[in-house]
């Protein structure tokens, strides 16, 4: 059994570096073809966004150049000057070949990009949420205004929390899994678009009175719709979110609706946009009680990773919160 998996290894080892050399051997036959590097007959051939940009990733990546690796890593100010010393490593006159360099640049903003929004939404997870610190505090009682603008929270400490979907009377608890992130998020969605969340919000604690899906329970004939609560759910489609974003599934939602480099506000409104897409899908799936939630999150993960495989997808073109963002 031993030997069986040595040699099983050893076979996909040879599989390996024998289509490496293959592929090898196609790019300098294409380039003699030609005329053109791999980067050239990616950004003629091939149309921007996340086609071209996960393929320029792929190319830089794969490079025995040790300036291509590097170069989907550099500071941004560094990008300039690094595809002009691409250029000149490929021997390819700028003067000649302009849109190349424009071409380059706007994928290395991307790419470089994506990689330091993991990183800036990385350290909101990492920060614990502390109620000694007034700006967190701030953030807190905001999220209550935004979602209750008509009524006064009577304290700090308060079971009225439990009215935005927390679960005691101390939010804070509740934030210990998304750190910072989950706060940051659910107040973007509170304030970026109030009149959506503030819907979604009565929907998950009255379901069957829903505007969304009135017709839905009518049709059905249901004698009762399961809510949820509004803020865990929040903090668990940001820890969604988070996952798709370091896993690099949204390199191509990302690399589609951003021109230059995506943002944490690109991030906070896809947030935005899951937060409405979960909603419908909870409804959708009518399950018969809160602990089918792990189920039905889970199908709705698949769902839409299965829509990110499409290169050319942008999950929200149209979505109120990203408005002043989205170029396509």
């Amino acid at each position: 059994m031993g030997h069986r998996c040595v040699n099983k290894m050893l076979i996909q080892i040879c599989l390996y570096f024998y289509c490496k050399f293959l592929w090898r051997c196609l790019k300098f036959v294409m380039r003699k073809l030609t005329g053109r590097c791999e980067l050239q007959r990616i950004c003629y051939n091939t149309k921007p966004g996340a086609s071209r940009t996960m393929k320029i990733e792929t190319s830089l990546r794969d490079s025995k150049s040790k300036l291509l690796q590097t170069s989907v890593s550099v500071h941004p100010d560094a990008i300039e000057k690094t595809i002009e010393d691409i250029m000149e490593l490929k021997k390819i006159d700028p003067d000649i070949n302009p849109q190349l360099g424009i071409s380059l640049q706007a994928c290395l903003l991307q790419i470089v990009g994506y990689r330091n929004l993991i990183a800036d939404v990385e350290k909101l997870r990492r920060e614990p949420y502390d109620s000694d610190n007034p700006q967190h505090e701030e953030m807190l009682l905001k999220l209550w205004k935004f979602l209750k603008p008509n009524t006064p929270l009577e304290s700090r400490i308060s079971k009225q929390w439990c009215e935005i979907g927390f679960q005691g009377d101390d939010p804070k608890t509740d934030f210990r899994g998304m750190g910072l992130l989950g706060l940051y998020n659910l107040q973007y969605f509170a304030e970026r678009d109030a009149t959506a969340a503030q819907q979604v919000l009565s929907d998950s604690l009255h379901p069957k009175c829903s505007k969304f899906s009135k017709a839905e329970w009518e049709k059905k004939r249901m004698d009762k719709a399961i809510g949820y609560s509004f803020a865990i759910v929040g903090i668990n489609i940001t820890d969604l979110a988070y996952n798709l974003l370091i896993s690099g599934a949204l390199k191509t939602h990302f690399y589609n609706i951003a021109p230059e480099a995506p943002t944490l506000s690109h991030f906070q409104q896809t947030f935005c946009y899951l937060m409405h897409e979960f909603h419908k899908f909870w409804i959708e799936e009518d399950p018969m009680d809160i602990m089918e939630f792990n189920r039905v999150r889970e199908k709705f993960r698949k769902r839409i990773i299965k829509q990110l495989q499409n290169p050319d997808m942008a999950l929200c073109p149209h979505f109120a919160a990203s408005e002043g963002l989205i170029n396509m």
